[in-house]
């Protein structure tokens, strides 16, 4: 059987706005659950992409088996197996694989964590779709860990699953949801590692049976999972790391629609707009975030200070918006289901090999980088920077494409990235220094004391050498997808 659900993340508060506004039609049931989740010591079930849970409920216990949904975000439809069981140890049968993956290590399955929640369940109508709605209010706990848990889930009983957005939207006009992308025992694997600092990008599960516009869903989810999961650590923590790879999750989406642009024609181009703003919106934070380490002990860096804290306010108030949690399900939405998905001038296209369309893109971006280096060390700011971005968009490309190209072209593709880091490394470094006078500038903080020697603390003649150096290294590395 295949569960097809869509994830929202509430507060407490927005969970009981959503069920005292009546959106969610009659009366709820309300179930009291406790579930155990198990895994051996070193995680195997974990690492194969598998979760086994025994929940009680109503004196009744269920052996559920998960397969996880890879790079999924928002929409999860994954495998599962459920059995009655008579307590809370597991049974290992032949219907599930996780006999066949733990083989002798069968015996060293334990509780990993628990999960105690009450659960209300709604069933209703939509668009010719029926769904369950539930709103899960509880804890998590692992060892001496704890974690509270409020979210909704929209499972897909029948129909069609563009139906479970029309009841987000819905859900969303009455109180503030976000899309969710971790599942229960994501959440609880969590707690029992090293909580995350920041999320970077993960590797995007993609396989060479795949068509391009599989690769392209694969890809926009990575990146839409990447983006949330650090937009809950900035809003909870307001410190450079998830906002800076807050920022790398936008920009990884918006190089996706330019890879793919051929193939989505016109499609989307609201989206583009939308991820445009989006990402002009942590801009402010972010420069003051890099600023702020270089400048000097004094008045002037405690005018930076204070601008950050302002940015971040702002941004906060940004991220809250409609608009910007629609944006979100807005995407998800399109990359399952869109027009771009039924547009007959781009079918062929669609249906090729994603290996092919990943050769084609990757020369394209590699050409572009070629020609925009050439006299490097004579170019204006304003080149470089569009220079900067041609590179960000082949590292995306060559990052996203990599479990295309694996086996006896894994040492060339590695050898291809870190010449093309190296070259995005200095014109980084170049960047930063050209912003620096515009960031002072447009907080008023161009005359103050230190400020001219903040704008121009480096000297740039041994940073346009090296950055020069690094574009013909690049340029000689080996094309490994030819």
């Amino acid at each position: 059987m295949k569960e097809i659900e869509l994830k929202l993340h509430l507060t407490d508060a927005a969970a009981r706005a959503i069920e005292a506004a009546g959106v969610l039609p009659g009366k709820p049931k309300t179930v009291a659950q406790r579930s155990l989740y198990f895994d051996t010591p070193d995680r195997a079930l974990a690492k194969a992409g598998l979760s086994l849970r025994i929940r009680k409920a109503k004196g009744k216990r269920v052996q559920t088996v998960k397969q996880a949904d890879r790079g999924a975000a928002g929409v999860f439809a994954r495998p599962e197996h459920e059995m009655a069981v008579a307590d809370d140890r597991p049974v290992l049968d032949e219907a599930t694989p996780v006999a066949r993956v733990l083989g002798a290590k069968a015996s060293e399955l334990a509780p990993v964590f628990a999960l105690s929640a009450n659960r209300r369940i709604w069933t209703l109508e939509e668009g010719g779709a029926r769904i369950l709605a539930m709103i899960d209010r509880g804890e998590i706990t692992a060892a001496d860990r704890h974690s509270p848990l409020c979210e909704c889930e929209l499972e897909l009983v029948s129909g069609p699953p563009g139906a479970l957005f029309a009841v987000a939207r819905r859900l969303g006009a009455v109180a503030p949801v976000r899309l969710g992308v971790l599942t229960k025992s994501e959440r609880g694997y969590r707690l029992t590692g090293s909580l995350p600092v920041a999320v970077k990008a993960e590797e995007v599960a993609l396989d060479r049976d795949m068509t391009a516009a599989q690769a392209f869903q694969r890809i926009v989810l990575s990146c839409l999972r990447q983006f949330r999961l650090n937009e809950d650590l900035l809003l909870a923590t307001r410190t450079p790391e998830p906002l800076h790879q807050a920022r790398v999750a936008l920009r990884r989406l918006r190089s996706a629609f330019t890879i793919f642009r051929p193939m989505l024609g016109t499609s989307g181009t609201a989206l583009r707009e939308e991820l445009r703003w989006l990402a002009g919106s942590l801009g402010d934070a972010r420069d003051l975030d890099v600023l702020l380490p270089r400048a000097p002990r004094g008045p002037l860096q405690d005018r930076i200070r204070a601008g950050r804290e302002a940015a971040y306010d702002a941004l906060a108030g940004t991220l809250a918006s409609d608009r910007a949690r629609a944006l979100m399900l807005d995407l998800a939405e399109w990359v399952g289901g869109g027009d771009w998905l039924s547009d007959p001038d781009t079918r062929a296209m669609r249906d090729s090999d994603a290996q092919d369309f990943a050769a084609a893109a990757l020369s394209r971006f590699r050409r572009k980088v070629k020609k925009g280096g050439r006299d490097l060390a004579h170019l204006e700011d304003e080149a470089r920077h569009e220079l900067r971005k041609d590179a960000k968009k082949l590292r995306y490309a060559a990052d996203f494409f990599a479990p295309l190209f694996a086996g006896d072209r894994r040492k060339g593709r590695r050898r291809f990235g870190a010449a093309l880091a190296d070259f995005q490394d200095h014109l980084g470094a170049l960047n930063d220094l050209a912003a620096a006078p515009l960031v002072l500038d447009r907080l008023g903080l161009a005359d103050m004391p230190g400020a001219a020697d903040l704008a121009d603390a480096v000297d740039r003649a041994p940073l346009l050498a090296a950055a020069e150096n690094a574009h013909r290294a690049l340029v000689r590395a080996e094309r490994y997808w030819t």
